[in-house]
């Protein structure tokens, strides 16, 4: 490691430490004067590279910005904001470090993405996994649509509503679907 100071390539670690809860190491590094160095101390940050291989055989980084854009196209004029959007990003990401692979194929990208943004906004979804699955007609749409309500119709949502007119414990009852 090159120091940023003097450019002097004996560094010397002094602290190392897990951060981003171990998605990256943090080192506390000093330049040794008695070897020729400037005696000053820096912190690096070492992440893991995650990388990216393309159906064209070419291998590129992993950007989560560049993953989020197609999503943000699915989510135009739906009720999605930017906060929602960075969350969708972090759990795509986290899913594929998860894996445990440093290179996953680009369809693996847009597997992670899918689950996530079906729970955001479902016309969304279906924009994504139109584009994602190449749909080629309207009958690939309804295939997904009913794949949807089949899935709703088998894990109800339920949700806690308290009675206003008596005092009486609150009920469960199931929300409509579709």
């Amino acid at each position: 490691m090159h120091c940023p100071y003097c450019r002097h390539t004996d560094t010397r670690v002094l602290d190392s430490r897990v951060a981003d809860d171990g998605g990256s190491i943090r080192r506390r590094r000093t330049c040794p004067e008695d070897n020729g160095g400037c005696g000053k101390r820096f912190t690096t940050i070492e992440q893991m590279q995650l990388t990216v291989l393309k159906r064209s055989g070419a291998t590129e980084p992993f950007v989560r910005d560049k993953a989020i854009a197609g999503v943000r196209k699915a989510c135009k004029g739906r009720p999605v904001d930017e906060d929602q959007l960075a969350c969708l990003g972090q759990q795509v990401e986290d899913t594929l470090r998860l894996s445990g692979a440093a290179e996953v194929p680009a369809f693996e990208v847009g597997k992670a993405i899918l689950g996530p943004l079906r729970e955001l906004d479902e016309v969304a979804y279906l924009r994504f996994a139109s584009v994602y699955n190449a749909f080629q007609s309207a009958d690939d749409f309804e295939d997904e649509i009913a794949r949807l309500r089949s899935e709703k119709a088998e894990h109800p949502v339920v949700e806690l509503v308290e009675t206003p007119e008596d005092d009486s414990a609150p009920q469960l009852i199931s929300a409509p679907s579709g």
